[in-house]
């Protein structure tokens, strides 16, 4: 599996970039925001997603290892393929996207090019029960009110790293009140990381 690539862009497509790492040539598929900043002959490191099926091999390229983990996290909604994953990755930033989840406003996810509402409701759906069960997760053997715990595994199965969910969840804890749940503190924690 390919985790990673850092290499020199040698060519530009609508909806790929050729990335050269020691003489090989690697067509991965990225965001628009990711080829409009790309240009040719610049270094470029993308985190990947290796795609491996019997009649195809595909690279998907992200620039941080949170968008890798929130794409990785919409595969596991039913009807989620690696374009739709794509699209809905490259839309927003990524704490923007899992606000909206969180918040379950279809209106980010319909306005997104190739998603409706059906979908717009799955992914909502999945994905808030996935963090839920994170938290809950978190908390096993714990009773009473969800702390820094809970929300940082919640964060993590968004794909944020260990520092960024514990600094979110601090923020979380000192913004909520006493007997806020997960949910509400896993959406102020989302709050704090798009004003990173």
């Amino acid at each position: 599996m390919i985790a990673s690539l850092d290499g020199i862009v040698g060519a530009i497509a609508p909806d790929a970039l050729v990335v050269e790492v020691g003489g090989i040539g690697y067509r991965v598929f990225v965001s628009p925001s990711v080829i409009a900043a790309a240009g040719t002959g610049t270094r470029l490191k993308l985190f990947t997603f290796h795609l491996v099926r019997e009649d195809l091999q595909a690279l998907y390229g992200f620039r941080s290892v949170e968008e890798l983990g929130f794409f990785n996290l919409l595969l596991t909604v039913t009807g989620v393929g690696p374009r739709v994953a794509m699209a809905i990755v490259g839309s927003r930033p990524t704490p923007d996207l899992q606000l909206a989840i969180m918040q379950q406003d279809q209106a980010v996810l319909v306005s997104i090019p190739g998603i409706g509402r059906k979908l717009a409701e799955r992914v909502i759906f999945e994905l808030k029960e996935k963090v839920a069960a994170a938290g809950v997760a978190a908390s096993a053997g714990s009773i009473g009110i969800p702390g820094e715990g809970e929300v940082v595994a919640a964060l993590q199965a968004l794909g944020y790293s260990l520092g960024e969910a514990r600094a979110a969840s601090r923020v979380a804890l000192a913004e909520t009140a006493v007997g806020a749940t997960l949910e509400d503190r896993v959406k102020v924690a989302l709050r704090s990381l798009l004003r990173a």
